[in-house]
């Protein structure tokens, strides 16, 4: 089974995050081409604008219903199961976000969703 880990796109690399995958929708702000380190960046899995805008209006007050929202995109999403088979056949792999919320963004949904399915 892949260790799956979630960092910020902004902390610093390390040897122990393995391959690298970049799953926002934009670029994050303030971050160069050449300083951040991503092996893949999978933008097609992101949220869709609608519902990350939603979202963002009251993360933790909305937060059961963009898991379940977006489990629901991810799950009609053919990018998603591409991202599984990526993902299952790397040692370990770090989902990387922008968001300043460690418990409430995308890659918290789509590491839980990785894991159920490994």
């Amino acid at each position: 089974m892949t260790d799956i880990k979630l960092k910020r796109a902004y902390d610093p690399e390390d040897a122990a995050d393995g391959y690298r995958i970049y799953i926002d929708r934009l670029w994050p702000r303030g971050l160069s081409h050449e300083t951040f380190h991503y092996d893949e960046w999978d933008k097609d899995i992101a949220p869709s604008t609608e519902l990350r805008e939603w979202f963002h209006a009251d993360p933790e007050g909305r937060w059961s219903e963009f898991e379940r929202r977006y489990a629901a995109e991810l799950a009609a999403n053919p990018a998603f199961e591409a991202l599984k088979k990526s993902v299952d056949a790397k040692n370990k792999v770090t989902l990387l976000y922008s968001s300043h919320d460690h418990e409430h963004n995308n890659a918290v949904v789509v590491a839980s969703l990785l894991s159920k399915e490994g």
